[in-house]
């Protein structure tokens, strides 16, 4: 960037600076992206001018964790928490846009619970719901300027799963090649997009996407356990790569309902958080604690690879390529197990694209907003469930 601030709204043939604001399920911290979109719609010209991530402070993550892990607090507890969280969102923000010069928020908030639509013993259809914790107006007072958010709840609405939001931004933002491309997000969950080809019968095939299963959420709590707090992620796989996969439960979780069944899927810490951590530590006993995370971090691994090899069922090639995108990104071991178990993929980061892993959720939401501005549905039938595609997010100007 330039460091020259830009007129707002829309300017130069459409032109239009949006900051976007992602928190994801590991919840360490907000990261931001100062961005710029023109052109169409579907295939928008965008460039990333900045970014930044900025942690939380210990005690709020301490908070937010226990809370999104089903600890009952008072109403006032969670107004209190609320705010907090907006403030933090509000600070990554100007931080990443000290110039003034974007017109437009887009922020996802914090999860806190997610309930995918599901089935009761009767079989009748229970609607799905999530919160993504934040005060939408008082951030866009605080910044002055409108903000997008609640982006999951028109999904919903509409019967869909209100995740991933990120695979009709992936498709608009890379584009495709000669084959499937497939991008791989490793936050707190592993979620998966399916690029159609740019050429051939499958150009014209829907864009896909998922929620794989568990990333950095079960790493990171599993080190938490392991070194009593003083650690919260195994920093570039290290504690991993000294240990052995054990084979034995690493096959057995693969086969559990939820990685069996094919997508439309969505799922969060509520049924990958402390509890199911400590279930499978009970299971890999007595393990040295090295081979305990060896396993862990396989198994992110091995549940993409099986997806992948599920792809038969839907007609589907294996892609040519994978694009590593998230924190995950950075454990090396992780991004190795992967290689080794997704055999006939080319594994590769998305920085090789020009996008930084950090940066991807955060500059999903700024085109999400964009997208919202424009009357861009950002959903799609095929990877939610939803009766139709919409415009996603609730706009909140300030007073």
């Amino acid at each position: 960037p330039d460091g020259r601030p830009s007129e707002p709204a829309t300017h130069l043939s459409g032109i239009m600076r949006v900051i976007g604001l992602m928190s994801g399920t590991s919840a360490d911290g907000v990261d931001a992206v100062l961005a710029q979109f023109s052109g169409r719609a579907a295939t928008p010209r965008w460039t990333l001018l900045r970014s930044v991530s900025r942690p939380y402070p210990p005690d709020l993550r301490r908070r937010m964790l226990a809370i999104a892990q089903g600890e009952a607090a008072p109403a006032g507890v969670l107004l209190d928490l609320a705010e907090a969280i907006t403030e933090q969102q509000a600070k990554a923000a100007e931080c990443c846009d000290p110039d003034r010069s974007a017109s437009l928020v887009g922020c996802h908030g914090q999860t806190i619970w997610h309930r995918p639509p599901e089935c009761d013993a009767t079989g009748r259809t229970r609607r799905g719901s999530s919160w993504q914790m934040l005060q939408g107006p008082l951030l866009a007072q605080m910044l002055q300027r409108a903000v997008i958010h609640d982006f999951r709840a028109a999904d919903l609405a509409l019967g869909g799963q209100g995740a991933p939001l990120v695979p009709m931004a992936d498709a608009a933002l890379l584009g495709g090649v000669e084959g499937w491309r497939a991008l791989l997000n490793l936050g707190g969950i592993a979620n998966i997009t399916l690029i159609p080809p740019s050429a051939g019968p499958d150009r014209q095939r829907q864009v896909l996407g998922w929620d794989c299963g568990p990333a950095n959420s079960l790493l990171d709590l599993a080190m938490e356990a392991f070194t009593d707090g003083r650690q919260h992620c195994d920093r570039d796989g290290g504690m991993a790569a000294l240990g052995q996969v054990m084979d034995e439960p690493l096959t057995n979780w693969l086969r559990e309902p939820y990685f069996l069944r094919r997508g439309p899927k969505s799922t969060g810490r509520e049924l990958f958080g402390r509890a199911d951590l400590e279930r499978r530590l009970k299971e890999l006993q007595p393990g040295r604690l090295e081979d305990q995370m060896a396993t862990l971090t396989a198994f992110t691994a091995a549940v993409v690879a099986q997806d992948l090899q599920h792809l038969s069922s839907l007609d589907l090639p294996l892609p040519v390529e994978m694009v590593v995108a998230g924190g995950g990104r950075r454990n090396t071991t992780l991004m190795r197990e992967l290689q080794s178990r997704c055999l006939g993929l080319r594994v590769r980061p998305s920085d090789d694209l020009n996008l930084p892993c950090e940066s991807r959720e955060a500059l999903v939401f700024a085109l999400l907003a964009w997208w919202h501005h424009r009357n861009h549905p950002g959903n799609a039938p095929s990877i939610t469930g939803a009766e139709r595609s919409c415009v996603l997010g609730i706009r909140a100007d300030p007073a």
